[in-house]
């Protein structure tokens, strides 16, 4: 008998900040320092934040948590797993209170990583009022900087 797949939220637990040197590879993209390895609460924390109708992308979540944490950067790696995980989990468990669908990649673009393949966070940001456009293969926010969101420090 195989073992149990882990859901979402059980991949999610556990976890805790750590502040680490930019590694090496990482070094000649944002300098030398310190590098948030978040963890999923403060994700979620942000995407919490996020008022209806408005987007956040991944790098300004990750900007917004180097600064929290007096840090260069934040793991653009590990964020981006936490973010599909954070996602997978509120729909796993059915949870509408986290936005999860307001968090777009930098070029506009939705996450074809994230639940629904791109089209399930189409659907729930055309019904706050964000226009969302097929550029090619990619499902993209119209004018995406004019929903942005930055939150208060």
């Amino acid at each position: 008998m195989g073992r149990r797949k882990k859901s979402a939220r059980e991949k999610l637990e556990g976890k805790e900040p750590q502040i680490v040197e930019i590694p090496q590879k990482l070094i000649g993209k944002y300098g030398m320092g310190m590098m948030l390895i978040p963890a999923p609460q403060q994700i979620e924390e942000v995407i919490r934040l996020i008022p209806k109708g408005q987007i956040m992308t991944v790098s300004q979540i990750r900007n917004y948590l180097a600064r929290k944490f007096q840090v260069v950067t934040t793991c653009p790696l590990v964020t981006g797993i936490y973010i599909k995980l954070i996602a997978q989990a509120a729909e796993e468990e059915g949870r509408k209170s986290l936005p999860w669908w307001r968090v777009i990649k930098s070029d506009g673009s939705l996450n074809p990583k994230l639940p629904g393949g791109g089209l399930l966070q189409k659907e729930r940001l055309e019904k706050e009022g964000v226009v969302v456009v097929r550029k090619g293969k990619k499902l993209k926010v119209s004018n995406f900087k004019d929903y942005l969101w930055e939150p208060k420090e």
